[in-house]
This record gives C-alpha cells, structure tokens and sequence, in this order.
C-alpha cells in the first residue's frame, strides 16, 4: 500500500543499565512510547522530572490510530509545546451531519461560541503528534526514550518496582520508584500483575480503512444510517491531513477480519461509496468495540494510564483523548510527590478523579454502540423511529447517538477541591473540579494572548480586579511560598498592577465563563483544573485550599468555612 507518511527510526543503544553488576535505578518509568507515554513524559519533562521511557519497537505507531484530539486535548499539547503544530497540520472541524439512507436528518455545531483558542477538534494521524513529542522531550533533556526494549516481567514491593528487560543485546533489570504503564490495550505490565479487564466486548467488528484521495467533501464529521452503499449497517467518514480519509464501515460479528482486511474485499465497499472518484488504501484494520477497564488504577507503585487501564469503542474519540487526560491529572501529582511538596497519599487521587471519568467515556461509548448496533428488533425499531423522527422534530434529535463526542471531565466529587459557600455572586459558573476554559486576554501593552497559556503549570490564583480597586497587601507572599501560588490579576481594563502579573478581558468572556464577580478568588490547580472559589480573596482560605489540593489538609466542616470567607 503506498504512504503519505514515512516513519522515523530510532536508534537502539545499549546503556550503561546493561553493564554487569548495574544498580540501576530511576525515580519514574515510563512504558509504552505511544501517544500517552509520550504525553506523560514531556508533562514530567515540564515539572522538572527526570523520566525513562521503554518501548518495544524504534518508531512510532503506523497507521491513523487515534485521530480526533478533542479541544481538552489540543490544550493540554499547547501545554507541552506542540499544540500549534497539530493545529496547523491537522484538520480543524467543528460541525458534523447524521443521515439516514441518502438523506440528512440533521446536523450539529460543537462550538458555536467564538473566543476559544482551539477548535473542538483537529483531526490528524497519530504518528505526527508522536513524532513532535519525541522531539519536544529530546528539547526538554529530562526524558531518556530507550527503544528496543521491551518489559518482560514487573514485580514490586513496599520499596520499588523491579522490571526485567529484553533488549537487542540480551535482558537486564532495573528497578523505580514509580512506574506509569502506558503499553496500551496488551499491556505486558497490566498481564504482569495478573490485573483483568471488567466490562462488555460488543458482538460486533468494524472496518477502519485509511484512504488517500482527492475530494471536494466538507470538513465536517458524517456518519451514516442504512446508506444505499451499504445497507443494513453505518459508515463513518473524516478527512484528516494529507489528503488521507478515514472511512468505517461496519461489518457485523460474523465477518472473517482477516479476510475483510483484504484489498480485494476493501476496495468494492469504497466504490460502492466513493464511485469513479480515484483513490488509494493506505491503512486497513478491523476491530471490535469493548468497553472495559480495570478496577483501579493505581496498584501500588504502579499506574495504569490510558488502554492499558481502560477501553472504550472508537465512536466518540474517547480513547486517545482520555489517556493524555490521565497522563494530565497524574503527572502533576506525581512531581509534587517527588518534590517533597505533597504526600504520597495525593496519588490515591489519581483513582478517585479519573476511574470515575473513565466510567463516563465507557456509559457514553456503551449508549452509542447499542445506538449503532441495536441488539434486538425491538433496538433496532426504536433506532430507525428516532432516526426518522430527527429531521423533523428536536427532541428526537437529543435520542440519535452516532458517538457522544469526547468532552474533558469534571470531577465535581473530586476529594481535592474545596466546596464553595452556597452563595457566590457569580453562580458560580465554573464549580471547583472543572477544567479550565479558555478565554482571550490582553497583557498591559496590548498584545494578544490566551488565558491558559498564562495560567502554566503551577498552583494560578486568578483574581477579579477593578480599575479602582486596591489590591490585598498578602497577595505578593503566596507567590514567595513552596509551593508557589502565582497571583495573576484579571481586569476588564488597564490598571496599576504593583509588579503581579496582568491580564486584561477586553471581551469579558474570562469573567463570563469563569464567573469572575469584582473581588472573586480562584484557585486553578497545576493541570489547570479548578481547585476552589471565593467570592473575595482571604490569603488562609488559599492556602488551606492549595494544601487540600496536594492532600495536605482538608477542612473539618469545609462549608462552614466557604460561608465564614464568604459574609
């Protein structure tokens, strides 16, 4: 099959961990250089963690692979450094259409709103993002990537994990003090500690094949019902960059998947779609939907992140998405651990945020595929009501599930975040455990930025400030603390800043989607998610919430606080 994409190789090279006799032994280990692991390591790379990266092969992964990165995601890789090289290679969409047969029942926006710096989503092939962050760790210098070595055994103990190696040159071992196991959905580490899957594998397969051709369509997502090209079932198409397709078609549980991954099989369902229209297979798979995860994620030292900890159908692109959304919720955790800043108990956290977010990708994923794949007559009558309902009628619109697109989590239960006082001025709009939106902003001299590119990596304290307004005298000592909280002032005009930081909402959308009242506090924690809110700043009520956030402290009647902060 021709390529559009040539993969990189990387250099197997023997390390100083191999020499007889080595003790070796690395703070952090990451397996698996895909998409997550390498999100994990640039995002350690950013904290100042110094981190080693296994993986069994020396490129990164061939064909398509994940290729929606939802805006939750393209702001965490803007984060790290790439996000502007998938924006400007990757296909920008925002709008999609749903039909039954040959016609549309309707169509949808996903973000209709403006003043946000991603769109919500960018289709591209998974190897480019990988290719940049192989290249981003190797700018950053905290991140060894050893390829060609491949985990074969992991134990552990109160201690350390120990892992066996196998290398080009013969096996050797090493051992951590933390091990993050992105080796995806065949994790060698998961089948090492005997931990299984729970969950539903779907009676069902589907096609994916990657097709290079010219065509006029829309950037928008189409998804099929019934389409005269292939009856009976539903086809999904995307265009990504380089003139690649994705198209889906599903096949039914009774397909021979190795006989459907055949040119000759493939081809007649693309001209039976495509017409005369010339094209090209570039990529060709066929998978079935599971929707399962492990029970936990952490297992000791041990932390299960992306497939290998949980697997969901593709519809819905909540699979790559949710993994660097686990790498992003661990990572700073893990180096306030190391830094000595939190205790190693604020790692139990990484359970408590994101199994429950995990649950919400595999309910989303689940409904879709019943949707698409109705099990019974009955299933499939109430599906083709809905469908043929929707064009005309919006409450049938709200029942059609073609795939519930990725949307970040939030972790309204989330045991670091500080409960709000039951009465907030401002709503509030944005509850602590949310993430983040973003917003534009100004700096002082007018130039243009965008909020989350100020907030960074560390503990922000946005505050809502007046032209007139003085500002607290025990702001500036938040920012001299360990850990820092960095004050940064938010103003819907220009004003004095007494040398903290300044952003001005020209716009008002910071105050408008933030609930940012005159006076107000927030706390935004280092993975940009929202730790707690007050309707006026009170120095002890930061501190306190920042200590909860590391799992420091949390108050004994946190209500009862917010109301004092509040009156």
């Amino acid at each position: 099959m021709p390529t559009t994409y040539q993969n990189p190789r990387f250099d197997y090279r023997r390390c100083a961990d191999q020499e007889p006799g080595a003790a070796a032994h690395h703070p952090v280990v990451v397996v698996g250089a895909g998409l997550v692991g390498l999100t994990a390591a640039v995002d350690l790379a950013t904290r100042g963690v110094p981190t080693l990266l296994l993986d069994d092969d020396d490129t990164v992964s061939f064909g398509s692979r994940a290729i929606c990165f939802a805006k939750r995601s393209l702001e965490i890789a803007d984060r790290l450094g790439v996000g502007e090289r998938i924006r400007e290679k990757g296909v920008t969409w925002n709008r999609g259409k749903v039909f039954l047969k040959d016609r549309q029942v309707y169509g949808f926006d996903l973000l209709p709103e403006a003043g946000h710096a991603f769109p919500a989503f960018v289709n591209l092939q998974q190897y480019y993002p990988e290719e940049w962050l192989v290249e981003r760790a190797a700018e950053l210098g905290l991140t060894e990537i050893r390829w060609k070595n491949r985990v074969t055994s992991v134990r552990q103990d109160g201690a350390c994990v120990r892992l066996e190696i196998e290398t080009p040159d013969g096996p050797y071992a090493i051992t951590c003090d933390f091990l993050l196991a992105c080796d995806g959905a065949r994790s060698q580490v998961r089948r090492s500690l005997g931990l299984a899957f729970r969950g539903q594998v779907f009676q069902d397969r589907f096609l994916i094949a990657d097709v290079v051709m010219k065509a006029d369509y829309p950037t928008e997502r189409w998804f099929w019902f019934d389409p005269p090209f292939h009856p009976g079932q539903s086809v999904l198409l995307h265009r990504q960059a380089d003139d690649v397709w994705r198209i889906d078609f599903q096949l039914g549980w009774d397909a021979d998947p190795e006989e459907e991954k055949k040119p000759e099989r493939v081809r007649p369902r693309l001209q039976a779609m495509l017409g005369e229209r010339p094209f090209e297979l570039e990529w060709v798979s066929v998978y079935t939907f599971q929707c399962r995860r492990l029970e936990r994620f952490r297992h000791g030292r041990v932390f299960f992140l992306g497939d290998a900890a949980h697997q969901v159908s593709p519809f819905g692109a909540r699979g790559g998405n949710g993994g660097m959304q686990d790498a992003d919720n661990l990572c700073w955790k893990l180096a306030a651990v190391l830094a000595g800043e939190a205790p190693e108990a604020l790692l139990d956290s990484y359970d408590a945020e994101r199994v429950p977010a995990a649950d919400e990708n595999i309910l989303n994923s689940t409904r879709s595929t019943d949707f698409i794949t109705p099990k019974n007559a009955a299933s499939r009558a109430f599906r083709d009501a809905v469908l043929e309902l929707s064009g005309e009628l919006a409450f049938a619109r709200r029942l059609v599930n073609s795939g519930r697109l990725s949307v970040p989590y939030a972790n309204a239960d989330s045991p670091l975040s500080t409960p709000c006082a039951e009465r907030d001025g401002a709503g509030p709009v944005l509850a602590p455990g949310a993430p983040c939106p973003d917003a534009p902003v100004l700096d002082p001299g007018g130039g243009e930025d965008w909020l989350l590119r100020r907030l960074g990596h560390g503990f922000v304290l946005l505050l809502a400030v007046e032209a007139e307004q003085p500002l607290p005298a025990d702001l500036v000592a938040l920012g001299e603390e360990r850990p820092a909280i960095r004050p940064l002032l938010v103003s819907p005009r220009p004003r004095e800043a007494a040398g903290l930081p300044l952003v001005i909402d020209g716009e008002g959308l910071v105050a408008r989607r933030y609930g940012l009242a005159p006076g107000a506090a927030l706390l935004v924690r280092p993975d940009q998610h929202l730790a707690a809110r007050w309707p006026r700043f009170q120095a002890a009520a930061v501190r306190a919430a920042r200590d909860r956030a590391l799992g420091i402290a949390a108050p004994r009647d946190e209500r009862a606080e917010a109301r004092q902060v509040a009156s």
